[in-house]
């Protein structure tokens, strides 16, 4: 966080230094000088969004109160050469005469190695001198350390109540089981006094052969404390990695055959945020979901990229011969492409996206994604007429059937205007962001590879059309109300529903928010919801946007 704020405020302070003044109090100057940036200046959009949330935070509050008392309050030493005294004082209790159980007690505290570190410690900040000068006490405990041989055997104690699953997975190494994984936010990881590496060679006094689901069967039935003879590994244990990932996709760990242990297996859902807590098995991640708080084994972004390479895609008639299917060249290449190309490739394979969190925040495009006659253009309207000081949209290049140039459209050519996808210009969005509303595009979904940027920072929707039924209903209400004098036949209502749900398929990994259409009204009320949630809730974004 500290590393964070101190570069966003470089880069704030850089970009406008005369509004940066520093008077005290600090922190409030800060947050007044913040709000009144004018827009258009120098510093990211998103590092004034992420600076603000850092300095509203409590913590940091909290923080700036302490420095400054800090900066008031000064703090010196009673004295620097407290060993001296230290030893002066036990030769004293050592030359005393009689039985004294207070000096005695004195004596042994003032011995403790620990004890005597501490002053030493004290005296060296006191004079500020940092460098390590071994004492008497600090050589017994460096003498008694190296006497310790790294293999020594330890003995455990630790609590387990009947049934409760410890959390931990082992191999077999040497004729013997050792740790292989500790899950986060287990028992065993909260007691802290087992670690990845060490070698179980008793519990409870049974000696353990070379299997591991004897070892198992033991710890399942115990209960209250058992007595661990444990050869140690002496591995520090990694810190834990701040990543967040969404998965583009559903798991169940029930119905994997490749996870080591399913009843350690975390499910998640599409849309899901999880902390990777350990990453050191390259084929299964430790991971906590932030949505429901369990831990457990994810599959990894590597092993799960080369399970869905070799997963049947959507064939076409072309790679039908006989009944059989020719595709083992399209498989190698795919694998090829998983194992070489970076970001983009692991993109389309929809596996996982790597987010962060931001305090809310307006986006600065609404994207609304559907087939041809579900509504979008519909909604997109009810916004910007409902609230035009918030919404926007821009003004397509490109002609429909029957619309003329000048009348609500302007037509340029391809070589005198850089466009989007359905003539959507780009600096035509930007014209509608700098005016700080949020500029709503309804685009063909081959749009969102440009679109979800930090440039256009998009809030994409999926307006999903209804079943065949109801869109039916809905399209017969529209034509009966007179709102229309277009007429659509079956085979249209058939083709809008078997291109929506072939968008779904293709491009659901863009999407932050699906709507069913089935009733105007309704969907329009969700998706106004949503949105202004945007500016309430804190948000999970590519982490692209932010670093």
């Amino acid at each position: 966080i500290c590393h964070c704020l101190i570069q966003n405020i470089v880069v704030v302070v850089v970009s406008c230094p005369d509004v940066f003044v520093c008077s005290p109090p600090a922190m409030q100057q800060v947050m007044e000088n913040l709000k009144g940036l004018p827009s258009g200046t120098a510093a990211q959009d998103m590092d004034l969004i992420f600076l603000t949330g850092i300095m509203e935070s409590p913590i940091v509050r909290s923080l700036a109160k302490a420095h400054e008392r800090l900066e008031v309050m000064q703090l010196t030493a009673v004295g620097e050469n407290n060993m001296e005294l230290v030893t002066d004082i036990l030769e004293s209790l050592h030359s005393a005469e009689g039985d004294d159980v207070a000096a005695a007690e004195l004596t042994r505290i003032l011995e403790e190695p620990h004890f005597q570190c501490l002053i030493e410690t004290h005296d060296n900040v006191a004079v500020k001198s940092y460098e390590m000068s071994p004492t008497p006490g600090s050589s017994r405990v460096s003498l008694s350390s190296s006497l310790v041989p790294p293999d020594a055997v330890r003995m455990i104690g630790i609590q387990k109540r009947a049934g409760e699953p410890l959390g931990v997975t082992f191999r077999v190494e040497g004729g013997a089981p050792v740790i292989r994984r500790i899950l986060h936010g287990s028992a065993i990881a909260r007691q802290g006094l087992l670690h990845v590496g060490d070698v179980i060679l008793e519990v409870d006094g049974h000696a353990m052969g070379g299997d591991p689901k004897e070892l198992q069967e033991l710890l399942k039935d115990c209960s209250g404390t058992v007595t661990l003879k444990v050869l140690p590994s002496y591995r520090e244990p990694p810190a834990p990695p701040q990543v967040f990932l969404k998965p583009h996709f559903k798991y169940n760990p029930a119905t994997d055959n490749l996870i080591p242990c399913r009843e350690v297996g975390l499910a998640f859902s599409r849309g899901d945020v999880l902390h990777v807590v350990n990453k050191e098995d390259p084929n299964w991640w430790q991971a906590t979901n932030l949505v429901v708080g369990d831990t457990g084994l994810i599959p990894s972004q590597f092993l799960e990229e080369k399970r869905k390479a070799f997963v049947r895609r959507d064939w076409d008639s072309s790679g039908m011969l006989c009944g059989t299917m020719t595709g083992k060249k399209k498989k190698k290449k795919m694998m090829y492409l998983t194992s070489k190309n970076a970001e983009f490739d692991r993109y389309e394979l929809q596996t996982y996206e790597e987010v962060a969190r931001m305090p809310p925040f307006q986006r600065k495009t609404l994207v609304l994604i559907g087939a041809q006659g579900v509504g979008r253009r519909s909604l997109k309207n009810r916004l910007i007429v409902i609230n035009p000081l918030k919404y926007g949209t821009t003004v397509p290049c490109a002609p429909r059937e029957e619309e003329l140039d000048g009348q609500a459209y302007r037509f340029v050519t391809r070589a005198g205007h850089g466009t989007g996808h359905q003539g959507q210009p780009w600096d035509s969005i930007h014209e509608v962001v700098d005016t700080r509303r949020t500029c709503i595009l309804d685009v063909n979904p081959q749009a969102l590879k440009v679109l979800k940027t930090a440039e256009f920072m998009p809030f994409v929707v999926f307006i999903a059309a209804p079943e065949l039924d109801t869109l039916r209903a809905m399209h017969k209400a529209v034509v009966d109300a007179g709102l229309t004098t277009k007429l659509l036949t079956e085979n249209d209502l058939k083709k809008t529903v078997d291109e929506s749900a072939r968008i779904r398929r293709a491009y659901s990994h863009y999407f932050d928010l699906t709507i069913v259409n089935d009733h105007l009204d309704k969907a329009f009320d969700q998706l106004q919801e949503e949105v202004e949630h945007l500016c309430l809730q804190p948000q999970w974004v590519p982490v692209s946007w932010v670093f």
